[in-house]
């Protein structure tokens, strides 16, 4: 698809369909119908009152014409637009022209910025929006007769002829946002016979050759041994699959003023091991790798995003599986610190993982950490699928990461690392136990089993992504059901201000 940009005389620009979006305000609904020169102008008056289009958010109504249809897309009554109201303006852009095929669309460029100037901001998230609708997984599918392929070719901007180029880059900024965004979830609905810790492997190597400033090293189970990751290689031991220890390393072509490490928990199927998950509960358990999928998608764009850190991605990539070989309830192992773990559930396998990807991370002498990890069925409890829980032991980062999560428009909430709490995850044989004593507060109870191995003044967060990595109906107006790639975007605006 093009861009195509116009000043005026919308109807001499061979465009096929005009998208407005309008307030819910029926006076300036009906202005624009007049503006627009109609001589049927009585009758859409009355068709609006008979479709009851006043705007509301949500609703369209389409005005036909054989050579330019209109289409309002009520805004609902707002004063001032957010990013979050131009997604979902664009989401409904996209669906309705699956249903109305036209290869040219028009928009105006000031019907979308109410209550605000910022032309780069408005490009980017519809380029990103538009690509993340249009997204479907399909693969599988020897004909797929409920797809239905968009045929825009041009998308033409009324935009002021100096700020065009800013259009542009924002738009190309848009598309590398939605890029990784797809690939992470690609990566989440990929069926576990696919996505086993090799593939999660081949993926890190394919971005690494694609990105000179990007280095791969992918560590066996001896490499692993000799650095001494026994809570790694404790999970692992029941899988036939063999174990991939993923580490990447972008390099900014400037001197970097802080180093980032984004750790993905990596459980590519989640079996719950000797604790076996029973029923429903291993259905979708192919997404237990959600985490490295967001790492890995968002180092798919650093390089063209020019971002500024040095950033690690570190991923402890294996199945949890119940065979003879599996861990067991009772066991103790050490992590590569020597801080030794009881399992007092095998179904709490992430987190024993994490234990090493986070003590590897801070041997890369990082300033700060970030880990993602579909880690505990508590928090969908406390905050359902559409919240992802944040946990964060300085002030300026909790602050830093929720600001780009609003940016993003993915929804995180923070919870307390109570200090209280962490008595319940007291072990009587080893250091700590992956499982507290207590049913209550287990997203809480987890994430002050990740802080342990957090040693200094290394900066930290942890996001429980449990709730919203996969959504079993459609998240919003514009991420289907499916895997979410959740946190790509977050982390990209985040990583965009360093």
């Amino acid at each position: 698809m093009e861009l195509q940009f116009f000043q005026k005389d919308i109807d001499e620009q061979g465009f096929e369909l005009l998208y407005l979006p309008v307030l819910e305000d029926i006076n300036a609904i009906k202005a624009w119908i007049s503006f627009l020169g109609y001589e049927d102008e009585k009758e859409l008056f009355g068709r609006l009152q008979k479709e009851k289009f006043s705007g509301k958010a949500g609703q369209l109504f389409v005005i036909h014409s054989q050579d330019l249809a209109v289409v309002l897309a009520g805004c609902g009554a707002k004063e001032k637009f957010s990013q979050e109201n131009w997604r979902e303006l664009t989401a409904y852009l996209v669906k309705f022209l699956k249903t109305y095929q036209v290869n040219k669309v028009a928009l105006i460029a000031k019907t979308w910025l109410k209550g605000t100037s910022d032309i780069s901001l408005l490009a980017k998230t519809i380029a990103e929006s538009w690509h993340l609708t249009n997204y479907s997984f399909n693969q599988y599918k020897k004909s797929d007769t409920d797809k239905i392929e968009l045929v825009v070719i041009d998308l033409g901007i009324e935009l002021e002829l100096g700020k065009k180029r800013d259009f542009k880059t924002a738009w190309e900024q848009g598309l590398l946002f939605a890029s990784s965004t797809i690939l992470a979830r690609d990566l989440v609905n990929e069926p576990a016979s696919i996505m086993t810790p090799s593939f999660l492997a081949e993926t890190a190597l394919k971005i690494s050759k694609a990105n000179p400033q990007i280095k791969a090293k992918i560590l066996d189970k001896e490499q692993v041994e000799k650095l001494g990751m026994g809570a790694f290689l404790g999970i692992d031991q029941g899988s036939e699959e063999p174990l991939k220890f993923i580490h990447l390393i972008y390099q900014p072509k400037t001197k970097a003023k802080e180093k980032i490490a984004l750790v993905g928990k990596g459980i590519t199927f989640d079996s719950g091991g000797l604790n076996i998950k029973v029923g429903d509960g291993m259905t979708d358990m192919k997404i237990d790798m959600a985490g490295a999928a967001t790492v890995l998608g968002v180092f798919s764009v650093l390089t063209d995003l020019k971002i500024k850190a040095e950033v690690h991605g570190i991923i402890a990539a294996c199945e949890n599986m119940p065979s003879g070989k599996a861990i067991k309830p009772g066991d103790v192992v050490k992590n590569m610190q020597g801080k030794s773990i009881e399992i007092g559930n095998t179904d709490a396998e992430g987190r024993v993982t994490l234990a090493d990807a986070l003590a590897y991370a801070q041997k890369q002498k990082v300033d700060t950490i970030v880990d993602l990890a579909t880690l505990t069925g508590a928090c969908i409890v406390a905050l359902g699928s559409s919240y992802a829980a944040l946990y964060v032991n300085q002030e300026n980062l909790a602050k830093d990461l929720l600001k780009a999560a609003n940016t993003s428009g993915e929804k995180i909430w923070r919870m307390p690392l109570a200090p209280e709490y962490k008595e319940l995850n007291k072990s009587n044989v080893a250091d700590v136990r992956n499982i507290a004593s207590a049913r209550g507060g287990g997203s809480i109870t987890a994430a002050l089993f990740l802080q342990e191995f957090i040693v200094g003044d290394t900066a930290w967060a942890h996001l429980d992504i449990a709730g919203p990595a996969y959504a079993e109906k459609p998240l919003n107006a514009y991420t289907p059901i499916g895997g979410v790639g959740f946190g790509v975007r977050t982390l990209l605006e985040w990583l965009s201000l360093k």
